[in-house]
């Protein structure tokens, strides 16, 4: 039987400009290392068991050609001085035993730290919601952080985030954050 729960699993951003849309996202997949895989979205389950590695050793165990299952965001504009970032949210149990969650989010108007706090809010928003960890959803990023650590379910909460400001020529600038499994 073939086993596709993946051992594995790390997280990758990066940014391309070009005149042609697709040709952005492509430059984008290349600032991000990936550019030769077959990328498969999923949806977004933490593997129980799984490990977080560095990005560097996860390119290290892809090869050009590969199916790569990922969760990713992404967003695209031409229109100059745009600011647009895409983020990947991940929330650990501390039960490695158990799934956690992944999210993808996509934002114009927000920097960097705005869309990557608010990624991993939705990560972890998912994995309270289904343990059964109490939380107040009017509350703060940090007053709902301060809620789960003390829950002492949730291990570890984080994200990848890539913005940019659109290219001041018009030109198509592609934001891309992803989080890509090994099998």
């Amino acid at each position: 039987m073939l086993d596709l729960v993946p051992k594995k699993i790390f997280l990758t951003r990066g940014k391309g400009v070009h005149q042609d849309q697709l040709t952005s996202f492509e430059f984008a997949l290349r600032d991000a290392g990936i550019p030769n895989t077959n990328l498969v979205l999923i949806s977004s389950i933490f593997p129980p068991g799984a490990k977080v590695i560095s990005r560097t050793e996860g390119l290290k165990m892809i090869r050009p050609g590969s199916v790569q299952f990922v969760i990713y965001a992404r967003q695209q504009s031409n229109e100059p001085h745009r600011l647009m970032a895409a983020s990947v949210g991940l929330a650990e149990p501390t039960d490695k035993t158990k799934w956690g969650y992944l999210s993808e989010y996509q934002s114009f108007g927000e920097t960097e730290k705005e869309a990557g706090d608010y990624a991993e809010d939705i990560a972890a928003q998912m994995l309270a919601s289904s343990i059964g960890i109490p939380f107040d959803v009017d509350k703060n990023w940090d007053q709902k952080r301060q809620q789960w650590k003390v829950s002492g379910q949730i291990y570890k909460t984080r994200n990848m985030t890539q913005s940019a400001v659109g290219d001041s020529k018009g030109r198509w600038t592609t934001v891309f954050a992803a989080a890509v499994l090994i099998l």
